[in-house]
């Protein structure tokens, strides 16, 4: 475990970092510890870009089978007629183009973890077998003859509602049930505002060490949104990394992609006035309330940031406003 930053912190699980400053992230972990040396099967909850595949990463890390090997595939990444195939493998002719005998990825992870992403979009004939396979039923390869048994643990994500998806048929209850032994919901990353500035600045370096964030952009970041989470952010930063005139990124240096919902909108209105409030504040402490400095900060004129302090104290004279020195 290395230090991130005064409140932050990196673990690394399977060659993925992650970085910890929320409680409701350290409470999460907390919990993975404890779960992950059970046999229980595991679902991962949570929005698109919200940090499910490193959750997973995690239960394998603490679990007793760390020492094994981990197998991951997106359910929604291959064709229906190829996921059998990948899952549990096939014989030398079992169908066009099979000119060998290839294992699945049960077999690849027998005594390790097994993660199958997007576990909602499994076909439903794929949802009977994988049942059958969760019950500890032997199966065959593709064109086998030979019963294959495999020692496996299943963890699980998804992004959408099972229990809905259930209601509506389009996913079988049994196997629902037998997945869900135990969830683990992952917190978006708007309810986990104290990750934001962390997260950013580790993309930061990820792209140039030298490049630091400002107090008024780390108070924008956290100030937004993000229905696209941390994939988001990663983008938004990356971008500012990617033309930043100087190795401070200032508020104005950030660029965001407004989403098309009517919630998003919304919230984006309403909050407005006191995100920008709370950036242009954060610069004037950060610049020991010198304005030339907190507008260069900004990206924005001087003139600007004196119209917008007028605008939050109207009856303060201009050095009253900002305390600047001389």
């Amino acid at each position: 475990m290395t230090q991130h930053s005064n409140t932050a912190e990196t673990q690394v699980f399977l060659g993925m970092n992650a970085i910890i400053a929320s409680e409701p992230i350290r409470a999460l972990l907390a919990t993975i510890e404890r779960v992950a040396r059970s046999h229980a099967t595991v679902l991962i909850t949570g929005e698109s870009g919200s940090g499910k595949e490193l959750i997973a990463r995690a239960v394998h890390h603490y679990s007793l089978r760390s020492h094994k090997p981990w197998v991951d595939l997106s359910c929604a990444a291959l064709p229906e007629h190829l996921i059998e195939s990948e899952l549990f493998g096939h014989e030398k002719g079992a169908f066009s183009g099979a000119d060998t005998a290839k294992p699945g990825l049960f077999e690849m992870a027998s005594g390790g973890t097994i993660f199958l992403d997007e576990i909602g979009e499994l076909d439903p004939r794929m949802q009977v077998k994988l049942l059958r396979v969760l019950d500890s039923v032997a199966y065959y390869r593709l064109g086998g003859v030979r019963k294959v048994t495999v020692d496996v643990r299943v963890v699980a994500a998804t992004n959408q509602d099972l229990e809905q998806a259930v209601a509506e048929g389009r996913f079988r209850g049994d196997l629902y049930h037998r997945l869900a032994q135990f969830t683990l919901r992952v917190p978006p990353l708007r309810q986990r505002v104290a990750d934001i500035a962390p997260l950013a600045r580790y993309f930061l370096a990820q792209h140039d060490p030298r490049l630091s964030l400002s107090p008024s952009a780390s108070a924008l970041l956290e100030a937004q949104p993000w229905p696209g989470n941390i994939r988001e952010l990663r983008n938004v930063v990356t971008k500012a990394a990617v033309l930043a005139a100087r190795e401070e990124i200032a508020a104005g240096d950030l660029s965001f992609t407004v989403s098309s919902t009517d919630t998003v909108e919304a919230a984006m209105a309403t909050n407005l006035e006191s995100i920008e409030k709370r950036a242009i504040l954060n610069a004037l402490v950060a610049s020991g309330g010198h304005q030339q400095r907190a507008a260069a900060q900004l990206g924005i004129s001087r003139r600007t940031l004196n119209r917008k302090l007028k605008l939050y104290n109207p009856d303060a004279a201009e050095p009253a406003a900002i305390g600047a020195p001389a």
